[in-house]
């Protein structure tokens, strides 16, 4: 990603960076590379997760990659509010779970001269997009998408398919839950999920 020089050098501004895809398309990767050239540029940077997600470290983002960056896990957006004050870059991962406060959150660092980094997935598993992701996308002066590989067809993935019985919108989960689908592959499972459950449905009413 390239970032466009400013031409007024007096005012001191912020901005909104979102990096979006699928599972394992290397999103926390992203994040983390960015916040750790700002740690070495001696900028101060704060980093938080949603606290629900607790799958490598309860106090650590960590990447599939298991590349790692120290966070403070907060309940809701509104307590990022509390811990960015004299901060120079914040960086917020799994932007998908938060509540739509994120967004004001998100615009109002920014506004504050904060560079906001942003990391999501844009959609859940049933192909919708994923709670304030959109708008998140909408408002950011910059939008990076990046994919993962179909392991199915080995072609460019943006779909997360869950492959467990689960209609639950959340469900934190890894390679055991999730894959990543191209769009043709990702449309074959739903038509096959769907089958099923249209059958499960006459062999029941039968």
């Amino acid at each position: 990603m390239f970032l466009e020089n400013t031409v007024n050098h007096t005012e001191k501004f912020g901005w909104i960076e979102v990096i979006c895809g699928s599972m394992f398309s290397g999103k926390t990767e992203e994040l983390i590379r960015r916040l750790k050239r700002a740690q070495f540029a001696k900028q101060t940077v704060e980093i938080f997760k949603p606290a629900i997600d607790t799958r490598y470290d309860d106090e650590m983002v960590v990447s599939h990659d298991e590349n790692e960056i120290r966070c403070t896990p907060v309940p809701a957006a509104a307590n990022i509010r509390l811990f960015a004050n004299g901060i120079d870059v914040v960086g917020i991962d799994e932007a998908q779970f938060f509540d739509d406060e994120i967004i004001s959150v998100c615009n109002d660092l920014a506004n504050r001269g904060i560079r906001v980094i942003v990391a999501g997935l844009d959609m859940d598993f049933k192909g919708n997009p994923f709670g304030p992701m959109p708008a998140l996308m909408a408002t950011a002066e910059y939008v990076t998408k990046v994919h993962a590989v179909c392991t199915k067809t080995g072609n460019l993935a943006h779909f997360s398919h869950r492959t467990i019985p689960d209609e639950r919108l959340v469900v934190l989960g890894e390679v055991h839950e999730y894959e990543p689908l191209s769009r043709a592959a990702y449309f074959r499972e739903r038509q096959k999920e769907e089958q099923k459950r249209q059958q499960i449905a006459k062999d029941t009413d039968e």
